[in-house]
């Protein structure tokens, strides 16, 4: 009888703390994605999410913001820009998230502020990988990372370092074309150089040719090309070029993953490539904020379900801006975070820093350049 007590005891125990995480579950602050988890662009966005669970993670062990745990609800949307409207309306019906974060690409993130699904819902959203410029002045969106004219002007001084003075740009389709051309012009016009051709990239060995085929007739020849495109566009781009006998140095922005292109092609067409990074290495330990994230991952051991890569990086910077958003907003609902984020002044991660400024959404200004040397590894 006293046995039968004691497990009746245990049982009890056992409902009460299973009732009350998932009353915690319930209660949780949400943190809605919607990206890439399959498809061409699933490198990213499945890496980007597990960088933000790891500092969620991180914060709930130690008792979560305001006393309830943050919760991470991601949906794929397989880069889709109609998938990334649809399934970010019905997140936000049904999860109630008080923030999004982590979308990814210029045709999603313009068809998500074409819907005015966030105008609507008052709701922000906080970390985006995207180069679309109009992105820049919406007053919900926020980017934990530099934008694509910091990006440009790092390059840019690179090349004035080494001498160069004749460039290419090539980019993806997009209906700010012009604009990106501008900001290469502006961004390098203080060292005297040009750029000898412009030119977009599509997908399609056709096309691809064809793009080739006009940077190799351009006269004068461009001692470098810029490219400002998505991986896949990226990476078939130099395998089309090198294989045609192209020899010009290839600097990439930060749309271009390193890790996958690294994947596709060989060492030989890697080496010397130049991509602009918008977050600290993932593989150094140079300053708090990077030994912090290795720690990070290494105590999540075997749960990690991608490698340690540049993506999971970013992904962790923003989920520790969300948090600490989220913390100084009383009570915490979606107006009030905006609010709060926009207050953000000089906020120190460990080395690398966000602020926003009035009319400004780019929260941080840190750009480096990562370059493939001739054995493929990456090098700073």
């Amino acid at each position: 009888m006293k046995m039968m007590r004691l497990r009746l005891a245990r049982t009890a125990v056992a409902f009460v703390c299973g009732a009350m995480a998932l009353a915690a579950e319930a209660n949780a602050w949400v943190v809605g994605q919607v990206a890439p988890m399959s498809g061409a662009g699933a490198t990213q966005g499945r890496a980007y999410a597990q960088g933000m669970r790891l500092y969620f993670d991180q914060i709930n062990k130690a008792g979560g913001v305001q006393g309830q745990p943050v919760q991470l609800v991601t949906v794929d949307d397989v880069g889709h820009p109609e998938e990334t409207v649809d399934k970010t309306r019905k997140l936000l019906d049904e999860s109630k998230p008080v923030v999004l974060a982590g979308y990814f690409g210029n045709r999603n993130m313009a068809a998500l502020l074409d819907s005015k699904l966030l105008d609507q819902s008052q709701i922000s959203l906080v970390g985006y990988q995207s180069t679309d410029t109009r992105v820049l002045s919406h007053p919900q969106i926020f980017s934990t990372r530099a934008n694509l004219p910091e990006e440009m002007a790092k390059i840019a001084s690179h090349l004035s370092t080494v001498g160069i003075t004749r460039l290419a740009l090539l980019h993806d389709e997009r209906p700010d074309a012009k604009a990106v051309a501008e900001l290469v012009n502006k961004a390098i016009a203080p060292s005297k150089a040009k750029l000898v051709v412009s030119a977009s990239l599509s997908t399609g060995k056709g096309a691809m040719d064809k793009a080739v085929s006009q940077l190799q007739k351009a006269q004068p020849s461009a001692q470098a090309v810029m490219v400002v495109a998505s991986s896949p566009v990226t990476s078939a781009f130099v395998e089309a070029y090198r294989m045609a006998g192209g020899t010009a140095q290839i600097y990439a922005t930060s749309e271009a993953d390193i890790e996958q292109l690294a994947k596709r092609l060989p060492v030989e067409f890697m080496s010397g490539l130049s991509i602009a990074q918008v977050v600290p290495s993932p593989y150094k330990v140079t300053m708090r904020l990077n030994k912090e994230f290795r720690d990070a991952a290494t105590a999540a051991g075997k749960s990690l379900t991608v490698p340690v890569s540049y993506a999971m990086m970013e992904g962790y910077v923003n989920a520790r801006v969300i948090v600490e958003a989220m913390r100084r907003t009383q009570p915490l609902t979606r107006d009030k975070l905006a609010a709060s984020l926009r207050g953000l002044d000089a906020f120190d991660l460990g080395g690398y820093w966000v602020t926003y400024r009035p009319g400004s959404q780019a929260g941080s200004k840190f750009v480096d350049l990562s370059i493939v040397n001739a054995s493929g590894r990456v090098t700073q």
